[in-house]
């Protein structure tokens, strides 16, 4: 498989004119190889998954976080990674959230956030419970004791910045603040940034069209 063919698959589903300025979407390692046997999708790339890689015989890596320092173990197995541009695109990250949960955005805001406005009010626990489908360590704050809601927004992985541009009900990210929840006027649920991005993996796959190897990841917290 030529690599740079299927890397354009993917820069056609998601553009890396769209990424943030900040964002190292892109390659991260392209050695002198061109075509590619076995592809490895994760994550995150660390050292674990480059061993995993090189173990499975893969010789490239597509990952949807970022690597901003390379290793100089790394540069003789290519990398690639599709992070904003990817958490952007229509059927992208969040896009991808909503479709598990069954649930269409109606309005994009900020061109990271999604926002669903249900057809009914739905009860804050009944709303949890659909949730924890994805997340079953999903926690949420609920500071005014809300009931019922109905405008929601979605912004998969560290999405709590973006709150203060939506006027919602709720708000569905990862990687809550302590803060930002304590002082919350509107009730968010953190589904965790790990359980909020790995359903990104088998867009991947459809996206390349190929088969493919998946990392064995799992989210660094510890539940009990």
């Amino acid at each position: 498989m030529n690599k740079f063919d299927l890397v354009r698959k993917i820069e056609k589903f998601a553009s890396l004119d769209t990424q943030e300025k900040w964002d190292c979407s892109g390659w991260l390692v392209c050695t002198r190889n061109i075509d590619v046997n076995k592809i490895m999708l994760a994550l995150t790339v660390t050292d674990d998954v480059v061993k995993q890689a090189k173990e499975n015989g893969c010789d490239m890596i597509i990952s949807h976080h970022p690597l901003f320092c390379v290793p100089v173990a790394y540069s003789d197995i290519d990398i690639y990674c599709a992070h904003t541009n990817m958490d952007k695109a229509k059927g992208g990250t969040t896009d991808t959230v909503l479709k598990y949960l069954g649930l269409k955005s109606e309005e994009t805001i900020e061109e990271f956030v999604r926002i669903v406005r249900l057809e009914t009010p739905i009860k804050v626990e009944d709303f949890a419970q659909n949730l924890r489908k994805i997340s079953p360590n999903m926690r949420y704050v609920n500071n005014h004791h809300t009931k019922e809601i109905q405008t929601i927004g979605f912004c998969a992985g560290s999405g709590s910045d973006l709150i203060p541009y939506c006027e919602v009900d709720a708000f569905v990210t990862g990687d809550l603040k302590y803060h930002l929840a304590s002082e919350s006027d509107i009730v968010i649920f953190d589904i965790g940034h790990f359980e909020s991005e790995i359903i990104i993996l088998p867009i991947f796959k459809e996206i390349l069209g190929c088969e493919v190897i998946f990392a064995e990841e799992k989210c660094p917290f510890i539940y009990k």
